[in-house]
């Protein structure tokens, strides 16, 4: 955190943008704070490009202040700037390249505890801070000339962010009850920022946690995403687990927790080494939180590595059903990875999550995570690497990747094993696709072409000839080439007791 004096700060918001601002406030006689995230930022001295402006009209001269504001702005900026107005809300949207200015008037809230909707009043700069959800977003600062750049903090928000605190304004039951969605925003804050939820604050999350139900599954899968886009992902399912929240939104991961032990046998708690395994994903993928807003290579690779991450918290999703004791083997978990991508459906559904390719992705990579193991485990063949290869196509960097998180051995001796087994693995991926091409390959004789060759309506003997022949390729036993694969399909047609057209 960067501790400001006051010339500092006002020199923070001496920029032309919020000196338009300031001026255009001035002119119409309103007050005008920029607060919440981007103040918060600003000492944390992170990137915040999305701006709340808050407007009290003490003259009561206009309506919506918020949105007068915006229009006056507009017309300075001209056609270097876009305008969206929401006037039920009261709200306008400023954009301008790739900054976004939200101008809002002020206003106090009361709550009926069946919504979260507030029903809302025009307020002070005062009441707007008290609806605010946490302190360290209840600071404002001042953009009017004559107090501009005086920071405005009546709940000590700059001691929270010091402190590295998570602090609600006003009674922290009332802050929850009244908007339930604030206690995931609660927790993913403190592990965004790794902040500590203070005690008060943390009691209230476990006596309203039965509120949540109330808040949609998409508000509630939004914060999820952003937790585990965060730096350190565990620490956020840790506090929902501690706090009661995850068996409400998540049963299936809060299923994984737990030690059982028979005849002197137990297995690892696999809750823990899930969040391992998805905190060893977000070391080796790219920090999402550096990713610049608005730019569209960025948001992609920002959403592949959010899914990369989601299949490293469901990848050992299916140990529950599939736990069973073997007196001597111990606990088993045989068939974890069909049973869990058969899940991810439901789950995808329920909280409505994407059921497209993304799902598609999370299912196979669970499906396969466990075949690099087996591989590395064993002699690495060629045959076994080139199978890998067709199945995952170009996955398999994400697979691997996922692979090696996995290994959460306390054992070091066994996890070196694994660890020096995988690149050779890696190495062989390599050598085996740059000779043999079977990453996502076609088979070099199609179906079609078997149908016309032996005058075959579609019959499973089509199926039975494109199997041997991807087979053979995959097995090493002829190149990834026409003429191996059509002297191999005679051979097996003739087996069948098929002929070639005349």
């Amino acid at each position: 955190m960067k501790k400001l004096t006051n010339e500092e700060l006002k020199q923070s918001v001496s920029t032309p943008i919020f000196r338009l601002i300031s001026e255009t406030a001035d002119e119409l006689s309103l007050e005008c704070y920029v607060i919440g995230g981007w103040v918060r930022d600003l000492f944390l001295e992170r990137p915040s490009k999305d701006i709340d402006v808050v407007v009290v009209d003490e003259l009561k001269k206009t309506e919506r202040p918020g949105i007068a504001i915006a229009e006056a702005l507009k017309k300075k900026l001209g056609k270097k700037a876009h305008i969206a107005i929401y006037r039920n809300f009261g709200t306008a949207q400023l954009k301008r390249g790739d900054l976004e200015i939200e101008f809002v008037g002020a206003r106090k809230e009361s709550y009926d505890r069946n919504s979260r909707k507030p029903i809302t009043e025009d307020g002070t700069i005062e009441e707007d801070q008290n609806r605010r959800d946490f302190t360290i977003n209840a600071m404002a600062i001042c953009l009017n000339q004559k107090r501009f750049g005086e920071l405005v903090d009546p709940f000590n928000g700059l001691y929270d962010l010091e402190d590295k605190t998570i602090a609600t304004p006003l009674d922290p039951d009332i802050t929850f009850s009244d908007d339930p969605l604030r206690m995931m925003r609660c927790i993913r804050f403190a592990c965004q920022l790794n902040f500590f939820i203070e005690e008060e604050t943390f009691e209230a999350l476990e006596r309203n946690k039965e509120r949540i139900k109330i808040i949609s599954a998409e508000r509630i899968a939004d914060e999820l995403n952003k937790i585990i886009l965060s730096p350190t992902p565990s620490k956020g399912f840790v506090e929902l687990e501690r706090c009661g929240l995850l068996p409400l939104i998540f049963p299936e991961l809060a299923q994984l927790q737990g030690i059982e032990s028979r005849n002197g046998k137990s297995h690892k708690d696999n809750f823990y080494h899930t969040l391992e395994v998805l905190d060893n994903v977000a070391k080796a993928t790219a920090n999402p939180e550096d990713v610049p807003s608005g730019n569209d290579t960025w948001e992609s690779v920002k959403n592949h590595i959010l899914w990369l991450r989601w299949a490293a918290l469901l990848h050992d999703i299916g140990k529950p059903k599939s736990k069973r004791f073997d007196p001597q083997l111990g606990w088993t978990f045989h068939n974890h990875n069909d049973i869990g991508e058969k899940m991810i459906p439901g789950i995808f559904r329920r909280m409505k999550l994407p059921m497209n390719e993304k799902m598609k992705f999370v299912q196979k990579l669970i499906q396969l995570h466990m075949r690099p193991i087996v591989i590395a485990d064993e002699e690495v063949t060629d045959s076994a690497i080139r199978r890998l290869l067709f199945e995952a196509g170009n996955d398999i960097d994400d697979l691997m990747i996922l692979c090696t998180a996995d290994v959460t051995s306390k054992n070091e001796l066994k996890k070196k094993k694994f660890i020096d087994n995988f690149i050779v693995v890696r190495t062989k991926l390599v050598e085996i696709e740059e000779k043999d091409r079977v990453r996502n390959f076609q088979p070099p004789i199609s179906g079609e072409e078997i149908m016309q060759t032996f005058s075959l309506p579609p019959c499973k003997e089509i199926g039975v000839l494109k199997s041997a022949i991807k087979d053979a390729i995959l097995d090493g036993k002829i190149p990834n080439e026409y003429e191996p694969a059509k002297a191999l399909l005679m051979e097996e047609a003739k087996k069948l007791g098929l002929k070639t057209a005349n």
